[in-house]
């Protein structure tokens, strides 16, 4: 019997879910609270660590819950399309809230937060692949 290939996908979509609703509250936080105070690239300096973790636990959660295959294919599938809603929904949030065009959502990728920002997300895509999926109990 063959394996479902949407099955990545699934855990994907899952695992992003999972980390963008932590990212939506902490990133409320930075935006409003902490980087007035510190600066932009102090906040996501401190925000990044707290997500990172974050994600990390959520992929080994997804891992367990859903198994996506140990390959490195399957896991590839379900970061890469983790990253891809992830930067989807972060374009519809910048949009939605004042950036006025995906061109100005892309040079903002490039300043110092962005590429910090952006160094974070691409740790997450990779999480997949790095995580060993728990032993059963």
């Amino acid at each position: 019997m063959r394996a479902d290939p949407l099955v990545p996908v699934r855990a994907g979509a899952l695992y992003f879910a999972l980390v963008f609703a932590a990212g939506f509250v902490l990133g409320a936080f930075r935006t409003l609270w902490l980087a007035p105070r510190v600066g932009d690239f102090a906040a996501v300096a401190v925000e990044l660590p707290v997500m990172l973790a974050v994600a990390w636990l959520a992929c080994g959660a997804v891992l367990r819950w859903v198994n996506p295959g140990q390959g490195i294919e399957a896991r590839a599938i379900m970061g890469l399309f983790a990253f891809a809603l992830l930067m989807i929904a972060e374009l519809a949030l910048a949009l939605t809230f004042g950036v006025p065009s995906v061109a100005a959502w892309l040079a903002d990728l490039v300043t110092a937060p962005g590429l910090l920002g952006l160094a974070g997300q691409i740790a997450f895509a990779n999480f997949p692949l790095v995580r060993q999926r728990p032993a059963s109990i």
